[in-house]
């Protein structure tokens, strides 16, 4: 399978300025005529970082009928491969058939066939403070569909892969689990994933790598690690973004009446790459770097280019669960 992620600085409330970036680097570095897949970040066109529902208002897109599913509707067909993006969804949804619509916002992505037919459209499910200003939970749940070409796949959005609201027990790895229990053989993550590196850091060394945040990815996923030792192989895709965006308020108060103070900005940790777990262990095709804008192609017949190294915690060397070492 070849897999394509596209790695954008996604400027706040410039979607035309970001879609003409992400034919850009298209154009410049056109992937193979036989690309199976293209994915792209969470919230790609829009940016991310909106302190709430009215300022994100103004960029919100009716379900699968805004300029971003236009857009990977004419590149899936022109490139001829499934293509999955992120997008601020508004909904309108009758409660009953004599009431007015009811209107929600979802964090969102959506998927299309080569030949441009919606064939999946997620709702994230575990909300990020910045997400709680603006958007509803999705209330369907994880996701996992067979897709032709694809095969079994599961589809998830950046904090999805974390605890929900950061309260539930660390080791349920709820998105995890579900891949496992659903049979999932390919897992599509869009992403906006901060780092805690100094801007100024990532900045200077941009095709670096941030790889405690791929450490951390790979420990979030412990369920599919153990059952892969069954022989089952499942292919897993990072689409994060880069860049730095200001914040616009000073803190946030989440749903369980938590105040999170923020600073004056945040950075994206990019390092977007495309993952196998394997009976033997995790290994990595390939990686874009932590500030490096770009377009990464890896094909899955192909040898990796870098294998980890996993060791059982140090404090409990019985228990199967592993931990990020290294990379070789």
């Amino acid at each position: 399978m070849k897999i394509a992620v596209l790695q954008l600085d996604s400027k706040i409330r410039d979607p035309e300025r970001n879609i003409a970036t992400a034919d850009a680097l298209l154009a410049s570095n056109p992937p193979p005529r036989d690309l199976d897949l293209l994915v792209l970040p969470e919230l790609a066109f829009t940016g991310y970082n909106f302190p709430s529902a009215e300022a994100i208002a103004p960029y919100l897109e009716p379900t699968t009928a805004g300029r971003t599913t236009q857009w990977a509707i004419a590149t899936a067909k022109r490139l001829r491969c499934h293509v999955s993006v992120g997008y601020p969804e508004i909904s309108s949804e009758w409660t009953t058939p004599e009431a007015s619509t009811t209107h929600y916002n979802y964090n969102t992505t959506v998927t299309v066939s080569p030949t441009g037919e919606i064939i999946c459209h997620y709702r994230k499910s575990f909300l990020y403070y910045t997400d709680e200003s603006w958007a509803s939970e999705g209330p369907a749940g994880f996701f996992t569909t067979q897709i032709d070409g694809l095969g079994k796949t599961c589809f998830g959005i950046c904090m999805d892969i974390n605890p929900y609201q950061f309260t539930a027990p660390w080791d349920a790895c709820e998105f995890a689990t579900h891949a496992v229990t659903s049979g999932a053989e390919l897992v599509v993550l869009s992403m906006a994933w901060l780092t805690h590196v100094p801007i100024e850091e990532m900045l200077a060394k941009p095709k670096d790598q941030e790889p405690g945040t791929i450490g951390y990815w790979v420990e979030r996923f412990g369920p599919v690690i153990e059952a892969t030792r069954t022989g089952k192989d499942v292919i897993v895709v990072f689409a994060n973004r880069i860049g730095v965006e200001k914040n616009e308020v000073n803190c946030l108060t989440t749903k369980l009446g938590q105040v999170i103070p923020l600073g004056d900005s945040v950075c994206y940790a990019g390092s977007s790459c495309v993952m196998r777990f394997t009976e033997e262990g995790v290994i990595i095709y390939d990686m874009l770097g932590g500030a490096e804008e770009g377009l990464l192609v890896v094909d899955t017949d192909e040898p990796p280019k870098y294998r980890m190294a996993l060791r059982p915690r140090p404090e409990d060397v019985n228990d199967a669960e592993q931990t990020f070492d290294d990379l070789a």
